[in-house]
């Protein structure tokens, strides 16, 4: 039984382009209508269609206008809905950028030092040197002037800061937005860092508050401190502190600290030239400091000069006039050799007034004139002498009798080696020890006309000889010492005890350890040259001990007094008695020995010379009853000189600082003995001596006057370079050298 079929039979689907035209049926409307078919209409109706349009315009013009305003409908709709959600996401980009700013802010504030220390810091302190006479030696620390108001500065020179760094200082809020943008563009026009967008703000920011790396998170620091700056201090106070802190280059920081290193006088009489030239040197200070590259300085001062002119601070004429005009060719204060005391200074003041927070004068016992003539002494001995004699280097100390030291000098070039061989070196002193080896022996009950035996000598294998490796036979003390015989010294030596020797040196002020062996006596440990001219110097005041010492006073800038060097009590380390005994034999050094030529007219003079093996170091201390003086050459390598020896070099530089040293000053006459000492007779002498051990001694001994005159040798040459003093017997005995 088939189905029923539903009214209007079955519905085939359909795909496709049938199915997408199944439902399309066309209407009255969508044909062309026909005359006859074309209805007919109302007068009313046709008036009516008339009136809306226009009887000249067609119907497809009509149409056309009716597309182009729902077009223009669209398009506004669809701008509409553009322009909606560009301000929407605009203003969430807005929201979400202030949130990251505020976070960065935040972040780079959380890094600054606390808000209750983001105060004005104090400078850092200064250490003022002055020698006796009160004339400035030599300044340590972070070299600052004082502070100067902006009132006190001619109007010039700050300008010249402002026309060169922040034209628009006076107008900005602590950061330049106009300047950021300029240096922007010039530096991409210059494909490079050529310009800087900083105020002077937030380089008085950076020089207080922070370091010199360059990192954003420094330069966002800077900015925020720049503000806060602004905020708490006004323009004028801003520019003063930064004109009293920014840095100059070669250790200076501040104006004032600059005028005076560079051109000698205060920053309130600098030219404008001048100004102009401290001005630009902010911008690169080590590279373009005038004492260093006086030519990219001038170069620099040209370019503020013209901004000067540019912002109408000056005239073109006034810029013109003052180009190539600054006297920057001042000799800075402390240079020299001078700075090796201040480095010294530098060494004892922690132990003298402990840490200091505020700036200092330390008032010392150098004299200036005679620091002068010590530095040039040196100095000019090498470079006349040290080709010839392989000597690269030289220490002087000199000091008063009770310790005062007035000139020291501890290299020949300071800015090329800082290392101090009149304090920190330790060299062997070679016969210039020997006066302890004889000083203990007249102690023991020895005079300066004992006798003993010049010949050679053995000790466990070691052969120690004389320079010229002769041997003069009896001689006195005095003559032994005087022409620096090693084997007297070492026989003298071991007859006394090494360990006793040892002690003396420590007690008249050798601090350096020493070794009591035989070699003790020719001088084999050790030493600096401040201490053994400090032990030196008992023999110049009649055997009080002394400290070798360089500072009186140490004040505050305002006149605080912190130290005051106290009167010592001076301990008798000598007898009297053997303080002229040794002034007698050591007197004959300088009269007839190994320094004969280092005499002074007039001066009654004292010392010994020393010469370490193979020539290594050179020594003479001598001394006066007004100064004494120790003079050290040779090389910091330790290397053998071209037999340059303690009475060759060394006493050249003493007679040349001593005689001026003396010039004004009234003869004194150095310690004797009280009542002289009770002289030996010829038997008593005789009796000291054993069989010479040369043909010829030489002559016996005067009768009135107890002195053995030296030996008398032909062809003698300088002393032995296994141990001690050169320049001995030619002197003595007439040779060439």
């Amino acid at each position: 039984m088939g189905l029923g079929k539903k009214k209007g039979g079955r519905k085939e689907p359909l795909f496709g382009l049938p199915a997408a035209l199944a439902d399309l049926r066309l209407t009255a409307a969508d044909r062309i209508p026909n005359a006859e078919d074309k209805p007919k209409k109302s007068a009313k109706s046709s008036a009516k269609r008339k009136n809306e349009t226009s009887d000249d315009e067609p119907p497809r013009e009509r149409k056309a206008q009716a597309s182009r305003s729902g077009a223009k409908r669209r398009s506004k709709s669809r701008f509409g809905a553009g322009l909606g959600r560009l301000v929407y996401w605009g203003a969430v980009l807005s929201l979400w950028g202030v949130i990251a700013v505020i976070g960065v802010v935040i972040y780079v504030g959380a890094h600054l030092p606390p808000i209750q220390s983001l105060e004005i810091p104090k400078r850092p302190p200064t250490i003022q040197i002055v020698g006796i006479d009160g004339s400035m030696l030599a300044q340590r620390g972070e070299m600052a002037g004082a502070n100067v108001s902006l009132k006190d500065l001619p109007p010039y020179l700050p300008k010249a800061f402002i026309a060169i760094e922040d034209r628009r200082f006076y107008s900005h809020f602590g950061i330049d937005p106009v300047g950021i943008l300029r240096a922007l563009v010039t530096n991409v026009m210059h494909r490079g860092v050529s310009q800087g967008g900083s105020t002077l703000t937030q380089q008085l920011a950076k020089n207080l508050f922070l370091t010199q790396e360059r990192t954003m998170q420094r330069k966002l620091q800077e900015v925020e401190l720049a503000i806060w700056l602004e905020r708490k201090h006004s323009k004028d106070e801003i520019l003063e502190l930064y004109l009293n802190r920014v840095y100059f280059g070669s250790g200076a920081y501040g104006v004032e600290a600059a005028a005076q290193k560079y051109f000698g006088k205060s920053a309130k009489s600098v030219t404008v030239a001048e100004a102009a030239m401290l001005a630009g040197l902010v911008k690169s200070p080590s590279r373009l400091a005038p004492n260093r590259n006086p030519e990219g300085a001038e170069a620099r001062a040209k370019i503020v000069l013209a901004a000067m002119a540019d912002a109408k601070f000056i005239t073109d004429a006034q810029a013109q006039a003052s180009i190539g005009h600054p006297s920057y060719n001042v000799k800075p204060v402390g240079a020299g050799t001078v700075n090796y005391v201040a480095d010294w200074i530098g060494e004892v003041l922690d132990d003298l007034v402990g840490q200091i927070d505020e700036s200092i004068k330390v008032e010392t016992t150098i004299d200036p004139k005679l620091q002068s003539v010590a530095e040039a002494a040196i100095i000019d001995e090498l470079a006349a002498k040290s080709v010839k004699f392989n000597v690269s280097q030289g220490a002087l100390v000199a000091m008063t009798p009770d310790g005062a030291v007035r000139a020291m000098v501890g290299g020949r070039n300071y800015s090329e080696s800082q290392y101090n061989r009149a304090v920190t070196a330790k060299r062997q002193p070679g016969s210039s020890f020997k006066p302890f080896v004889y000083l203990t022996a007249l102690e023991q009950g020895l005079t300066p006309d004992t006798m003993r035996q010049d010949a050679p000598i053995e000790v466990k294998g070691w052969r120690p000889e004389n320079y010229t490796h002769e041997y003069f036979g009896a001689v006195t003390l005095t003559q032994a010492l005087a022409m620096s015989l090693n084997t007297v010294a070492i026989r003298l030596g071991l007859e006394v005890g090494p360990k006793n020797v040892v002690r003396t040196a420590h007690r008249l002020g050798i601090s350096s350890k020493l070794e009591p062996n035989a070699s003790i006596a020719l001088g084999t440990s050790e030493v600096s040259v401040v201490e053994l001219v400090g032990a030196y110097a008992p023999f110049a005041n009649g055997g009080l001990a002394v400290t070798p010492h360089v500072v009186t006073r140490i004040r505050t800038l305002s006149g605080k007094l912190l130290y005051m060097r106290q009167p010592e009590e001076r301990n008798q380390v000598v007898d009297p008695r053997y303080v002229g005994m040794m002034n007698t034999m050591m007197r004959e050094t300088l009269v007839s020995g190994t320094a004969k030529k280092a005499e002074i007219p007039g001066w009654p003079a004292a010392g010994k010379t020393g010469t370490s093996q193979d020539y290594r170091d050179a020594w003479f201390i001598g001394y006066t009853a007004s100064l004494v003086t120790g003079v050290w050459l040779g090389n910091d390598d330790n290397s053998p000189t071209k037999k340059a020896t303690g009475g060759g070099l060394p006493v050249e530089v003493w007679s040349r600082f001593m005689k001026t040293a003396h010039e004004g000053v009234p003869v004194a006459a150095l310690p004797s003995s009280p009542g002289g000492w009770a002289l030996s007779n010829l038997a008593q002498a005789a009796s000291q001596v054993s069989p010479p051990t040369m043909a010829a001694p030489g002559p016996a001994p005067s009768n009135n006057s107890g002195y053995r005159p030296p030996p008398t040798r032909a062809n003698v040459r300088p002393e032995a370079a296994a141990g001690l003093d050169g320049w001995l017997m030619d002197r003595l005995f007439g040779g060439n050298r």
